[in-house]
């Protein structure tokens, strides 16, 4: 290199300046770069990252070619700074993110009170409330960690540039939740996970939107707790009722995809069958008996008695249990004619028959007995 070149480099140097270094030699505590002047350019330790290095050769190779910032001028020597510079870099290239709302990567450097360390080309912070979308316990799972993130607060003069990842998976669950809602149709049957169960019934997420099933929807039968019918983390099918798109609410029913109490109801009972039921209500015109919960018939006030009655009320009472005979049942009008009258007959004519086989019995015991007698009585 000529001495004027050199003259000329020199003057040209200054703190500030943006230099092309290449690296001659890596000491444990600094190394050495040529930069085109007489002099060495230095880079401290300390000067090489904004992560914490144990030695040069982490970050540089001899022979390298590096960016680096001139820092101090010295008389035989001149610093300069690797990290300065990059962070000099990292600082617009946030605020160009920051401007734009961008996603971009970050690494967790260390796990801190009260949040995460990021490595962002800087050292960033990402605040505890600002890791997920939902509580965090323990964050030593996240050293070392990549996560999509956002700036959400910069400010070079105060070196405090902050983070968010809950803010991305925020966006992402909106952006999600928008998608389910425009394709939600009141009618349809969708696939959900039991979130949360309340005293008022249990909200199901359908994949980023959650829909509630009041208590009244769980089931046919009468629910007290949702807890009695559901629990959480449990994977279910339910019908959309309706969509309210612009309140972000959905009305859901398990009720409705589950088979009603009078499904399958004419296998189970079959005409001139007698069976067990409860009063349930009564009429002037008969009483209302429950045979299957869900399931109920009439007993026509003609059909309860075999003595003439005024009104039900007086042979009947809610809640009694009764034997019924079912004279007519359809699944399809959901109706079921029931008697009263007619069981209490068969069952009489059964007891009747039992006495008469009895007593018959009896008889030819009387007749064996006295026939035997008689044989006696002629020896």
């Amino acid at each position: 290199m000529s001495e004027n070149h050199e003259n000329q480099m020199e003057q040209t140097l200054e703190v500030g300046s943006e230099v092309t270094g290449k690296v001659m030699k890596l000491e444990d505590k600094q190394v050495i770069v040529d930069i085109g002047s007489k002099f060495d350019g230095i880079i401290p330790i300390s000067e090489l990252s904004h992560l914490h290095v144990e030695h040069p050769n982490e970050v540089l190779s001899e022979g390298e070619e590096v960016q680096l910032l001139v820092t101090k001028l010295e008389d035989e020597a001149i610093v300069l700074s690797r990290k300065q510079l990059s962070q000099k870099l990292a600082w617009k290239n946030l605020e160009e993110k920051f401007d734009s709302n961008k996603v971009f990567e970050a690494t967790v450097i260390d796990v801190v009170n009260g949040g995460l360390v990021m490595d962002a080309g800087l050292r960033a912070f990402m605040p505890a409330s600002h890791v997920e979308a939902y509580y965090v316990e323990d964050f030593e799972p996240y050293k070392g960690q990549t996560l999509e993130v956002k700036v959400i607060e910069l400010d070079e003069s105060k070196q405090r540039a902050i983070l968010s990842h809950r803010a991305v998976v925020e966006d992402e669950q909106n952006a999600k939740k928008k998608e389910v809602l425009s394709t939600l149709e009141p009618g349809a049957v969708v696939e959900g996970t039991v979130q949360r169960l309340t005293n008022f019934g249990a909200f199901v997420d359908l994949g980023g939107v959650d829909g509630l099933i009041h208590i009244s929807q769980l089931s046919h039968d009468h629910v007290d707790k949702a807890e009695d019918v559901l629990s959480e983390g449990e994977t279910v099918k339910v019908k959309v009722l309706s969509v309210d798109r612009d309140n972000e609410r959905i009305a859901l029913s398990l009720k409705d995809t589950q088979p009603g109490p009078w499904g399958g109801v004419e296998k189970e009972f079959s005409v001139g069958s007698i069976v067990e039921g409860e009063v349930k209500r009564l009429v002037n015109f008969g009483a209302f008996v429950e045979i299957k919960p869900g399931v109920e018939g009439l007993v026509h006030i003609s059909q309860i008695s075999k003595e003439h009655i005024g009104n039900p009320q007086e042979v009947l009472k809610e809640e009694q249990k009764v034997k019924v005979k079912i004279l007519d049942i359809s699944e399809k009008n959901k109706r079921v004619s029931l008697s009263i009258k007619e069981a209490q007959e068969e069952q009489d004519n059964v007891e009747l028959k039992k006495y008469q086989k009895e007593d018959e019995e009896q008889g030819f015991q009387l007749g064996d007995l006295i026939g035997d007698r008689l044989k006696d009585l002629k020896k």
